[in-house]
């Protein structure tokens, strides 16, 4: 499964880290948070910026509702493993294995500090055992530096398959939409630069939030160039009926900002594949989605929602297999 949880943070305040927002009521009347709030342009982040009481009520709702989301797959028992994006920290992810997914028998949270200004990261939760240290690969922003630190690396890490085969995973979160498409030229870039430094008898996926709209991938040659030569974009091969991850009221489009990628094994005796009916998404825990079938994001005011984002999952199968 990739996931964007959209801002899984917890209460406190990260040194060096734009995290204000998702601090407790009580911690927002002092004349410096809220002169620093005042700056904020949009509305809306200005407001929660001021007003969000992100309580250790409100982070038990917000985890409660991402266990829904994660465990309504596998007959409840969560996928195998969960690339995710837009988390806080390890500990904010350990209590969401520890304390919410206890049935899906998860080890140790895999998370790296990146750049990112606001602290939001890259991760990964598995039930396969980890065969080497992960890797967080720095991206490298120096063409942008302005924009440097609305960045995050890709986090790389190699898991053992039930057969004994390597499986290694990139996590990865794209620039957003906002920057230039460039940004995400360079991204898709350095993870296929990525990849082809990987050992050929690994299988290789690459999941997360590539943030990239549906207006580029029709109007641009940007997977032509740099997705397909060299992965399987999984939901265009296997995922009938899927109208997207995300969807933009504004313009009344639906994007696959998230998807996950497929890169096959050469010289091994393991053998898996994608399997036939395996990838869709889980959107099936009803608040997800509002009435019209839109992404319901979470709303702690009105104690609804799960993420702007919905999960994409993929099923790998032995080959062979019925």
């Amino acid at each position: 499964m990739t996931f964007n949880v959209e801002n899984l943070f917890d209460t406190t305040d990260d040194d060096g880290r734009d995290d204000h927002t998702y601090l407790p009521r009580s911690a927002k009347d002092d004349s410096a948070h809220i002169a620093r709030c005042e700056t904020i342009d949009v509305e809306r982040w200005r407001r929660d910026c001021l007003e969000l009481d992100w309580s250790e009520d409100a982070v038990e709702f917000k985890l409660s509702q991402l266990a829904r989301a994660i465990l309504q797959v596998n007959d409840g028992l969560g996928p195998d493993i969960i690339a995710l994006q837009e988390v806080e920290n390890v500990d904010i992810l350990a209590r969401l294995s520890r304390e919410f997914l206890p049935a899906a028998g998860y080890g140790d949270a895999i998370l790296i500090e990146g750049q990112d200004i606001r602290g939001i990261d890259v991760a990964f939760l598995s039930r396969l055992p980890l065969v080497s240290d992960p890797i967080l690969h720095a991206f490298d922003a120096s063409a942008f530096p302005d924009r440097a630190n609305d960045t995050r690396g890709v986090l790389q890490a190699t898991f053992e398959l039930p057969d004994g085969g390597l499986l290694t995973g990139f996590s990865v979160h794209f620039p957003a939409p906002f920057h230039p498409i460039e940004m995400r030229e360079i991204a898709y870039d350095h993870l296929n630069t990525l990849r082809s430094r990987v050992p050929p008898d690994h299988f290789v996926f690459a999941a997360g939030d590539f943030n990239t709209p549906a207006r580029e991938m029709t109007g641009t040659s940007i997977l032509d160039d740099r997705a397909r030569p060299f992965w399987t974009v999984a939901h265009e091969v296997d995922c009938d009926g899927c109208r997207g991850t995300n969807y933009w009221p504004s313009g009344d489009s639906w994007s696959f900002l998230d998807m996950i990628f497929w890169s096959p094994a050469t010289g091994t005796e393991s053998q898996w594949r994608i399997r036939t009916g395996g990838v869709y998404i889980a959107d099936g825990y009803p608040d997800q989605l509002n009435e019209d079938g839109t992404v319901k994001r979470f709303n702690l005011e009105a104690r609804e929602g799960v993420s702007d984002h919905l999960p994409m999952v993929m099923t790998i199968e032995a080959a062979g297999s019925e």
